[in-house]
């Protein structure tokens, strides 16, 4: 295993145990994440948003796959099986992370998988009819920041 593939599997070693603190170490100051349902997030709100996410979380069940990484770069395919808090209901989501790494960190990292598939788990028929909708997938996006802008004001 090399820097950058050691560097991702302790990330997601510590997002399995829930430690919030411990991942976010591994991100620079300045860190970039982009997924689905949050959107373009940066620094304070990245370290927020995993506070906020592992918080809530009693149960978490993670499977890393295809990790590879060099020349500052890295990737990896997951799936999380979780229960999502605010419905109740049950969710497993597969996904693919891409990360640039340098100073020893994480800078950025981009989550991509089905918003379609993810709110159809966890919002339920809502998400089943309209979540492949941009206006959906928006309105997602805008409640979400506002929890974690909430979140960050406490």
């Amino acid at each position: 295993m090399n820097e950058e593939e050691r560097l991702i599997d302790r990330f997601y070693a510590n997002l399995r145990a829930r430690d919030w603190e411990r991942m976010v170490q591994l991100y620079h100051p300045g860190i970039f994440f982009y997924d689905p349902v949050f959107g373009n997030l940066d620094g304070a709100q990245v370290t927020a948003m995993w506070r906020m996410l592992l918080s809530g979380v009693n149960q978490l069940d993670l499977k890393l796959s295809d990790l590879t990484g060099g020349d500052g770069y890295a990737s990896c395919r997951w799936t999380a099986i979780y229960l999502f808090t605010p419905t109740g209901r049950k969710v497993v989501n597969h996904g693919r992370a891409m990360f640039r790494i340098g100073e020893e960190r994480i800078l950025e990292h981009h989550d991509e998988f089905s918003f379609w598939r993810w709110s159809a788990q966890a919002l339920g028929w809502k998400g089943r009819l309209f979540g492949w909708t941009t206006v959906f997938q928006k309105t997602v996006r805008r409640r979400a920041l506002r929890q974690l802008e909430r979140f960050m004001k406490k």
